[in-house]
């Protein structure tokens, strides 16, 4: 791991200099070599797949981990569209003249070497890699033992497409052990690694969170609200309330509590009840939310503070937006909380008072995503409070320096 880090940080001072032309014409080689070698990643992707089902891996696991044809062209339409990114790297912003004299700007700059941490979908090993590699970035990718065989395969294709441009293989580098101590190393290399950017389930994202020695840029999970307003068009509320939670169950930014104004409750909560129940979700509701709705369970203060990722859904009468924003502040996960409301104030005090990386008004909470926010692309999601807060693409994926422009300036 010592190893890989040296070349790493060896390759992030030449993809650093990197043109835009350069860095693209290897996103593009990249596409070539996979279309070129197709066969040969499905033959390494059924070797992970077969040990996945001899190991007893679940039905939910090994759809996650095998390359689909619709997969590897998502894989080749993705670098594409990475390809056909802005460059942030030498943007220079702010430009302004000081009474010294001089000039002082801010430039986006790469951050340098990136470890990704993932599980099971080989997918996210090119698209980790091109968005490192657009951003000016060398990374180091630790996939899952499920899908070594798969990582590996896919490794040689990137290399093909650096090779291609004349950028060192050390640019993008795969760990080859599947020896779990592998990742307590590459946290723990501040010499070697800039940032780690774990991807997986709560529990590889807390061990990381808490023995890295690096920064880390992560989500741990994704407790949404939409909160529906006395105040709020009812069309637009039930919209909102059921793409939110049941467009897809089992992502982070589905919502997981419905808070609802007490003024409005006896009329919108058995209008969605209804269509929650057609669609099989489970309602576990606070004691005014029972009373109008029988189907429900009694919610405990857990599920308050539970992700889901399911169809089951928290629902809770407040008393009005102070209580609404009082509970989202208390049991959110600060990812994504959304309001309904017609009344332009008070979506301008839920927008300033609301600390979720993403805060929204009258639109679903699904929309909290890279590709959504007109990114192209995301290598996760922050809710941290650090320079990548939400939907983490390019510019996420790069820092600021100070610039100055003199001309034989020096401070009296």
């Amino acid at each position: 791991m010592t190893e890989l880090g040296q070349n790493a940080r060896r390759a992030s001072r030449v993809i650093a200099r990197a043109t835009t032309a350069v860095k693209n014409a290897a996103l593009l080689a990249t596409v070539d070599a996979i279309e070129a070698a197709s066969d040969r990643l499905v033959a390494a992707n059924e070797l992970d797949l077969q040990a996945g089902r001899d190991s007893g891996l679940d039905d939910a696991m090994l759809d996650r981990l095998a390359l689909t044809p619709a997969r590897l062209q998502t894989m080749i339409e993705g670098l594409r569209q990475v390809a056909a990114l802005p460059d942030p790297v030498g943007v220079i912003r702010d430009m302004k003249f000081l009474p010294s004299g001089i000039q002082v700007g801010k430039m986006r700059v790469p951050l340098g070497v990136i470890g990704i941490i993932y599980e099971s979908r080989p997918n996210v090993t090119v698209e980790a890699a091109s968005l490192c590699l657009k951003s000016g970035n060398a990374c180091i990718l630790r996939g899952g033992s499920e899908s070594i065989h798969s990582n590996r395969a896919i490794a040689e294709c990137l290399r093909t497409g650096l090779a291609a441009v004349g950028l060192p293989d050390e640019v993008v580098q795969v760990v080859e052990t599947t020896d779990r101590a592998a990742v307590g190393a590459l946290i723990t290399m501040p010499d070697y690694v800039d940032v780690i950017v774990p991807r997986g389930g709560k529990g590889l994202i807390e061990r990381i969170s808490k023995d890295a020695r690096v920064p880390v840029i992560k989500h741990l999970d994704g407790i949404c609200h939409v909160y529906v307003d006395d105040r709020a068009d009812l069309d637009k509320a039930e919209a909102i309330a059921i793409n939110a939670k049941t467009h897809r169950y089992g992502v982070c930014n589905a919502m997981e509590t419905l808070l609802v104004h007490q003024a409005v409750a006896a009329e919108f909560l058995p209008r969605v009840a209804a269509i929650y129940a057609a669609k099989g979700v489970e309602l576990r509701g606070c004691p005014l939310s029972c009373e109008l709705l029988p189907q429900a369970v009694a919610a405990t203060e857990e599920d308050w503070s539970t992700e889901y990722l399911a169809p089951i859904l928290s629902v809770k009468v407040v008393a009005d937006m102070d209580a609404a924003i009082e509970h989202i502040n208390t049991y959110s996960s600060q990812h994504t909380d959304a309001m309904v409301s017609e009344d332009f104030s008070r979506a301008r005090r839920f927008l300033a008072e609301v600390d979720s990386s993403s805060v929204m008004i009258n639109a679903s909470t699904r929309f909290a995503d890279g590709f959504e926010y007109g990114l192209g692309a995301e290598i996760g999601i922050s809710t941290d409070k650090i320079h990548a807060r939400g939907p983490v693409g390019l510019d996420g994926l790069t820092s600021e320096k100070y610039v100055v422009f003199g001309d034989g300036h020096i401070r009296q």
